[in-house]
């Protein structure tokens, strides 16, 4: 009686891990379950198109730190692309503006909600300066204050950008 008992108890855990694996997979094949491809370099290059019209592979995130915070220049890696120069400019524009009212929604829905620096700068926003600019080749927007701990949640901010963004991004 034993053995007939823990035979049904096997028989009905691998029906269900059956059943699951099955829905799961139709799941998948059908497209509403979306599984991630790569490293997260990866994830987030093939997630930028969610969030920034321009094509990361044909633009370069530059992150400078700065004493007083830092400077976040994209710019199109072919200079006469002006196309990408162009979208570069719409939306670093456009960012530089929701950032100054303490909206970072953008970044977090790419990189995550638990992103170094953050929540801080968010806070923090009004001692922080925010200034967007056009260069020949894309756009910056360079973040200054004089709070000590703004400008470590800027430097963290950056290096969780250049970590997630691998070989789209840089530094100086």
């Amino acid at each position: 009686m034993n053995t007939v008992r823990k035979n049904l108890l096997l028989v009905s855990i691998i029906s269900v891990l059956t059943g699951s694996l099955l829905t799961v997979g139709l799941l998948v094949a059908a497209g509403w379950i979306v599984l991630p491809q790569g490293d997260r370099q990866t994830v987030v290059h093939d997630m930028g198109a969610q969030v920034m019209p321009f094509n990361l592979g044909d633009t370069t995130h530059i992150f400078e730190m700065t004493k007083t915070g830092g400077i976040q220049h994209v710019v199109a890696r072919d200079p006469d692309d002006a196309a990408q120069i162009v979208l570069i400019q719409q939306h670093l524009n456009h960012e530089a503006m929701r950032f100054a009212a303490g909206d970072f929604s953008d970044p977090t829905s790419l990189h995550g909600n638990e992103m170094p620096g953050i929540q801080e700068l968010a806070d923090g926003v009004e001692q922080v300066s925010i200034e967007y600019s056009v260069l020949p080749d894309g756009a910056q927007i360079t973040f200054t204050t004089q709070d000590l701990s703004l400008i470590t949640a800027i430097h963290r901010w950056f290096g969780a950008q250049l970590s997630d963004h691998g070989p789209d991004a840089t530094y100086r």
